[in-house]
């Protein structure tokens, strides 16, 4: 499994976990094993910890509930009360746990629930603190919501490599047709 970390933001990177939401959507987490290797592959953890049934259910009403409030956040509408809710649940358990060592490098350990609550803390956050800088990629099959840090504000597309290296290239095609 390939997950995307361009949203430049990890609870944003989750919630990218489904692609293509308006037409032909493809989730990326379908097995608890698929909720481990992201968890992994993120940097949440640097070491697997097995993840549940209850883990990936809990899961993915958190990444609906984050992708709803994000959304609600970036168009000034009111959150919904249960998107607050789970939010808040997951966000209530002890977070990741960082640990520095000697030679100056972090390890990151802890369980799947504690992987939730870091990605729920890092919403509110992105909620409350920048919602502005939250867009959603400009690229036609493109859902992706990333975090637009640029200098003027102007990023169009979640990934350069990608959405808007295709975008360029069909813009060049149709004039070149």
């Amino acid at each position: 499994m390939t997950f995307a970390f361009v949203s430049g933001s990890t609870a944003l990177d989750f919630v990218g976990t489904v692609q293509s939401r308006r037409d032909d959507a493809l989730d990326l987490l379908t097995t608890p094993a698929d909720l481990t290797d992201w968890s992994v592959a993120s940097g949440a953890l640097d070491s697997p910890a097995s993840a549940t049934k209850a883990d990936l259910t809990q899961a993915l009403h958190l990444r609906e509930a984050i992708y709803r409030l994000v959304l609600s956040s970036t168009s000034g509408a009111p959150f919904a009360p249960e998107d607050c809710a789970v939010v808040n649940r997951a966000a209530g358990h002890a977070p990741v746990r960082c640990e520095l060592v000697p030679d100056g490098t972090v390890v990151r350990h802890g369980t799947i629930g504690a992987v939730l609550s870091t990605l729920a803390r890092d919403a509110v956050e992105l909620i409350t603190r920048t919602p502005e800088q939250v867009k959603e990629c400009a690229a036609p099959r493109c859902t992706r919501l990333y975090v637009d840090r640029s200098h003027r504000g102007s990023r169009r597309w979640c990934d350069m490599a990608r959405c808007g290296n295709r975008a360029k290239a069909a813009l060049y095609r149709s004039r070149h047709a």
